[in-house]
């Protein structure tokens, strides 16, 4: 954590420390219901999509959303981190 950027720094000092075994479950379930193309293109995925994504692992739409979302904002971050 010392070595980040301040900026950073501090968005990770805000993310929980470590996620519950149930949430880690949960997102393993959202990825293993989604297929190898929708895995390396999230772009892909659409409502229909979506939908049965979160019927596969048993979850809300709601839940698939947050991850995707999840995971744009890494993308992000990891983009400014590179540059």
């Amino acid at each position: 954590m010392d070595k980040l950027p301040a900026q950073f720094a501090q968005a990770a000092a805000q993310a929980p420390q470590m996620m519950d075994d149930r949430a880690l479950r949960r997102v393993e379930g959202i990825i293993n219901a989604m297929t190898p193309q929708e895995r390396s293109k999230p772009e892909l995925i659409k409502a229909s999509r979506k939908r049965r994504i979160a019927a596969g692992a048993g979850v809300p739409v709601q839940a698939v959303n947050q991850l995707l979302g999840q995971f744009e904002q890494m993308q992000k971050m990891m983009k400014l981190m590179k540059g």
